[in-house]
């Protein structure tokens, strides 16, 4: 590749949420910066987060008690340092957004108290929120706005293909542009923000752009992920085309779950009824579900009533009548689905990988903050915290150092089947003996259950477009022949990786997602054909991970293992 084709800078930003555009603002002050993003700079999940950013604001609130709260949900697995950074720098990072411009709603006037609002698993109220539902979208604008202002160089509609390494340091990486052109960048430094994978399910609240573009870059260029197998399943996605999510914050405000006859059955499940941690609340619902053969539960938000519905959620407000509903006056159905991953690129609290040169910032890295279970509305102020202190790093050693070893310290190795994708070589190296007490993942336990119909299978009947339509479990493709769809992965993680597992559900997702052939380079000429190497890629890592830990916790919950094993017995998964 010529000269021509290679562009220098000394930061290279991918991803253009809240993690991105905070890395590349703060980053612009002392050093060139490249910020790149695959669709248009506002583009993303950030623009679509709803309820609001957490952070403990009100002189009645603490650090230690937003800390407590998020230590809570996430079911002994969360790095308390990381905690502790997320919850004391947090108001700091608020603060930030609102000086450039994000006008978070008030009790009053101008001058008022800001408005804060309860959601699950929180233990008081400390959510802000803007535009009433809408704060994700002002958080992007303002910071797309100040971007803009602030003459940085931007890149959109630009892919990332894969990291560039050179001895054993991430250098840059390689770019395609819609038109299949593609471009080399050096960088001193590259700040991943590229957020989640959604889209490896076939219901998810994602937008499409959340391939996992990152996350799979990086385990092919040989970094460190880890808590692969929590993925956060929102309990209330309206069952309606779209998925269009309704936020926590409504039952915040009081709504309620019944199921098809009109019980309330939540406070049968946790004290905390509607308010318990979401993979709490998303599992009661699968299981409702399962004993109604697939069908929806119901959103009860007619106690909160039309009026305030419509000042307080706008945005839901609109959406949901849109499809034909009016929830101030009878219930909606609603469904989990896929959301917001947990696990990730591990990082150090300054957002180091194991890669020197690399650091990651937002949904596509794994801090340690949200252990197995991300506390409601705590994802966009982990994004603007460990983003500001990645570029510190990124500009006063241009990411150097790394963090940890290489995988191979990991306590339990992951190792994945033979066939999968090439250049991922962290994973497929060294064979691990399995530890004693993890039985093989391709044997389940004699007392497995059978593999369940409804919910526990990943809830089927809510994995297409029409959430009443049931789904074909074959694979669209033939797999004999390695040929596969991007909607038959789906299907397949949802049907087997999703909410409610089993071993031999996830061992037999596993065998198909190794008979599925990985794209050619000779075919990777589109960026849709990236996006699915991507998601096969990751669709493996997450199966594997999901396999190696037996023990229900958090997120990941098995039907086969349906008790979770001693906070003081659980280790974090590392490849």
């Amino acid at each position: 590749m010529g000269a021509r084709n290679e562009v220098h800078t000394d930061l290279l930003v991918v991803g253009s949420g809240i993690a991105g555009l905070t890395a590349a603002l703060r980053a612009s002050r002392t050093a060139d910066v490249l910020l790149v993003t695959k669709t248009e700079l506002a583009e993303g999940s950030t623009r679509y987060a709803q309820g609001g950013i957490a952070g403990a604001l009100d002189p009645a609130d603490s650090a230690a008690a937003h800390a407590r709260d998020t230590l809570g949900a996430g079911a002994g697995l969360c790095d308390e340092a990381a905690v502790r950074v997320l919850c004391e720098e947090g108001p700091t990072a608020i603060r930030r957004l609102i000086d450039l411009g994000v006008a978070f709603d008030r009790t009053g006037g101008p001058d008022s108290s800001y408005a804060m609002c309860l959601e699950g698993a929180h233990s008081r109220p400390r959510i802000l929120h803007a535009g009433g539902d809408a704060t994700g979208r002002a958080i992007e604008n303002a910071l797309v706005a100040a971007v803009r202002e602030r003459g940085i160089a931007v890149r959109e509609q630009s892919a990332l293909v894969d990291l560039r390494v050179e001895d054993g340091r991430v250098v840059g990486a390689e770019l395609m542009t819609a038109d299949g052109t593609r471009c080399v960048v050096r960088a001193r430094a590259t700040l991943l923000a590229t957020g989640g994978a959604g889209q490896l399910f076939c219901h998810t609240t994602n937008p499409a752009v959340s391939t996992g573009d990152g996350i799979a870059a990086a385990a092919r260029a040989g970094a460190a992920l880890e808590d692969l197998e929590f993925y956060q399943f929102h309990p209330t996605a309206l069952a309606a085309p779209g998925s269009f999510l309704i936020s926590e914050a409504v039952r915040g405000e009081g709504a309620v779950v019944r199921d098809e006859q009109g019980r309330r059955f939540l406070p049968e499940h946790d004290p905390r009824a509607e308010l318990a941690p979401r993979d709490v609340v998303a599992r009661a619902i699968a299981r409702v579900m399962d004993a109604q053969e697939g069908r929806p539960v119901l959103l009860d938000a007619t106690g909160i009533g039309s009026i305030r519905l419509r000042e307080r959620f706008p945005t839901i407000d609109a959406a949901v009548r849109a499809a034909g509903f009016d929830w101030g006056r009878v219930p909606v159905p609603v469904t989990p689905a896929a959301h917001y991953w947990m696990g990730g690129i591990r990082t150090d609290l300054d957002g180091r990988t194991s890669l020197p040169g690399l650091l990651a910032a937002g949904e596509c890295a794994r801090t340690g903050v949200h252990g197995a279970n991300r506390l409601a509305s705590n994802s966009l102020l982990e994004a603007a915290v460990f983003a500001a202190r990645a570029v510190e790093v990124a500009l006063s050693g241009c990411g150097a150092g790394a963090v940890g070893a290489g995988p191979a310290e990991a306590p339990w190795a992951v190792s994945v089947p033979a066939g999968s994708a090439p250049g991922l070589s962290v994973l497929t190296g060294t064979a691990v003996t399995a530890r004693p007490d993890r039985p093989s993942p391709a044997e389940p336990s004699p007392a497995e259950p059978s593999p369940p119909t409804g919910p526990s299978a990943g809830v089927d009947r809510r994995a297409r477009a029409d959430p009443s339509a049931p789904v074909d479990r074959a694979a669209r493709a033939d797999p004999s022949a390695g040929a596969w769809s991007r909607a038959a992965l789906q299907d397949l993680m949802w049907s087997r990786a999703g909410l409610l597992r089993t071993g031999s559900q996830l061992a037999g997702a596993a065998a198909q997602l190794n008979a599925w052939r990985s794209p050619a380079p000779s075919v990777l000429t589109t960026v849709r054909a990236l996006e699915d190497r991507n998601l096969l890629d990751l669709a493996r890592l997450l199966t594997a991970h999901a396999l190696n830990r037996p023990a229900s916790v958090g997120a990941h919950h098995r039907l086969d293992a349906p008790i979770s094993v001693p906070d003081s017995a659980q280790e974090a998964l590392a490849c």
